[in-house]
């Protein structure tokens, strides 16, 4: 395989960065339109791709796709359920563990707001040949395998930051 352009490959992760920052302006505009944190938002799609993918979602699973814990967890779930976004149900295999499920009220709201970018998405997928379809799926997929090592990497370097600075003594250089 021939070896890309770096500067090739900043001005991808440029665009990749521009894309992002749309979307998640745009998200920021459907919660602030709804009431709803952007937490919430990205708990919403969370569970929305559970459900479409037939993943049980879980409290602790939804805490560590977000990366946060279980009292946050608890009061996110409990603003989404008053909202009428998700409801819990107990697990009948488990009756200790709560599934997360999506409300018709959920899809809906967000059918109406993100539909008509899923169209425009889709028609411009119908510029490229079957074979170009899977390249860009293949480089999407790739690209998300690369943050997903990016983030886990991430974590290593805070996890050990963290466990250093707590055995410094006060008055200790960093």
């Amino acid at each position: 395989m021939q070896s890309v352009d770096p500067d090739e490959g900043a001005q991808t992760v440029h665009r990749l960065r521009a894309l992002a920052v749309e979307l998640n302006l745009l998200g920021a505009e459907f919660a602030q339109l709804h009431g709803l944190h952007t937490t919430d938002l990205r708990a919403l799609i969370c569970i929305l791709d559970a459900h479409r993918t037939g993943l049980a979602a879980t409290p602790g699973w939804l805490g560590s796709q977000l990366g946060i814990n279980s009292a946050s967890v608890t009061a996110l779930l409990d603003r989404m359920e008053k909202a009428g976004l998700i409801r819990r149900d107990r697990d009948a295999d488990d009756r200790r563990r709560s599934l997360l499920a999506v409300t018709p009220r959920a899809v809906d709201l967000g059918q109406t707001f993100f539909g008509p970018l899923i169209d425009r998405t889709a028609s411009v997928l119908d510029d490229f040949d079957t074979a170009e379809r899977a390249t860009i799926s293949r480089f999407l997929d790739g690209v998300n395998r690369a943050i997903t090592v990016e983030r886990q990497a991430g974590a290593q370097r805070t996890d050990g930051a963290e466990s250093r600075s707590r055995t410094r003594r006060a008055g200790e250089p960093a």
